[in-house]
């Protein structure tokens, strides 16, 4: 998780295209990976909270059960006007990953913050990543 003390690693994170935080969350509170319109406040609600702008309203759907019997759950994400927020679920195993992508700066501890808050796992893994690292290089 990038530490915004740091002036030197602020500078870094200037220089980049975009940022992309993922979690994936294990153990999340029953019924919640599978509850179509908790997930959709959940993609609409962490929008505001984050400071992010949405283009559209977010759109969440169920993946069919014949097409992929073990892999049940919703998809989902909401455009923003620097990127997007993804959403996936399994139902089987109450497991949902996040994916926030923008050329914009957010705080990543915020969004945890809220999918703790959301979803409850148990455990949570994270991986913060500064994209396009050469594009503003010469």
């Amino acid at each position: 998780m990038p530490n915004y003390k740091s002036n030197k690693q602020n500078k870094a994170m200037d220089k980049v295209f975009g940022y992309e935080l993922l979690l994936d969350c294990y153990n999340c509170k029953p019924k919640t990976s599978d509850n179509l319109d908790h997930c959709y406040s959940y993609l609409d609600k962490l929008v505001d909270f984050i400071g992010m702008e949405k283009q559209e309203p977010p759109s969440i759907f169920r993946t069919p059960r014949k097409t992929f019997p073990d892999k049940t759950g919703l998809s989902g994400w909401v455009p923003l006007a620097n990127s997007s927020i993804v959403i996936h679920t399994l139902t089987k195993h109450n497991y949902v990953s996040v994916d926030v992508y923008s050329c914009g700066k957010f705080d990543p501890k915020k969004v945890i913050e809220f999918t703790k808050r959301h979803f409850e796992p148990k455990r949570i893994e994270k991986q913060f990543i500064l994209r396009g690292k050469h594009y503003f290089k010469k």
